[in-house]
């Protein structure tokens, strides 16, 4: 469960409740079904206009995303594991590898592997995999797209609900009461608008272009990694390689793990000072 999502959407109902509570407005002004038809079916509409109908059925699967933690393997995990693989086929050769493919889980990260201890050359795996990675970012760039578009269309369409209830409402000049109701009820399809636009869908869009950007980078260090490999690198040159992909705290995990420190650059340029 990715949780941040959750507290997100928590919050945001409770700052607009309860800020509707503290400017005295009755929380049952939101119970508006014709508000929500003219929001939630015209952002639909909008949305089937715009994209193909392809697209639009990877839209549960999108929220599911948004809503579920990531399946995305730590940076530190997988320069282990190219750690431990180089020793390997240094040690038996990279056909020895063959024995570690079923042990991978990455479907991105057995292909390459596969490719090499097939013995394709080092350019053309970097071609295909580098080729794949721009595959998956135009596809995520398509699902981001579809909630950037919501979130464009869903306050415009609340200014549009709002002008239906105004025109309602003016139906109602005779009796002050009534008018002030249905005016109060007309704004309740901006409030909607706004809310789903800027507190659901342009967040949701932020978050699939963060976790895409996340699974891209992931993956360029699996595509250094397995490339290394090939070229016979040693496993102490491919952490250094790969380190350039983590946060110094991620590196310092990694070197306990393999066993390796690095000297700190300026600890080493005092000693050749002193």
């Amino acid at each position: 469960m990715e949780r941040s999502t959750w507290i997100g959407i928590t919050l945001g109902l409770i700052a607009v409740g309860l800020g509707m509570v503290l400017k005295g407005a009755s929380l049952a002004a939101l119970i508006n079904p014709a508000a929500f038809l003219i929001i939630i079916v015209g952002t639909a509409a909008s949305l089937f206009i715009g994209f193909p109908l392809e697209e639009l059925k990877k839209f549960p699967k999108l929220i599911k995303i948004v809503f579920k933690k990531p399946d995305i393997p730590s940076k530190p995990e997988l320069i282990k594991l190219f750690v431990d693989l180089a020793g390997h086929a240094r040690r038996e050769g990279l056909l020895s590898l063959e024995n570690k493919v079923e042990d991978l889980d990455d479907p991105f990260l057995k292909d390459g592997l596969m490719m090499i201890i097939d013995g394709s050359e080092n350019d053309f795996v970097r071609d295909v995999l580098l080729e794949k990675i721009e595959a998956i970012e135009e596809r995520h760039k398509a699902g981001a797209l579809i909630f950037t578009q919501a979130g464009t269309y869903a306050p415009t369409l609340g200014v549009l609900g709002a002008v239906v209830g105004l025109i309602a409402a003016l139906g109602n000049l005779d009796d002050i009461e009534v008018l002030g109701h249905s005016i109060a009820a007309a704004f309740v399809a901006t409030l909607l608008g706004i809310f789903t636009g800027y507190v659901l869908w342009h967040p949701i869009a932020n978050k699939l272009k963060r976790l895409s950007r996340q699974e891209v980078e992931t993956k360029l260090l699996m595509v250094e990694g397995l490339l290394s490999i090939q070229l016979g690198m040693s496993p102490t040159n491919i952490e250094q390689k790969l380190s350039v992909f983590v946060s110094s705290s991620e590196l310092k995990q990694v070197q306990e793990d393999t066993g390796t420190q690095q000297e700190d650059p300026a600890n080493a340029e005092e000693a050749q000072t002193a």
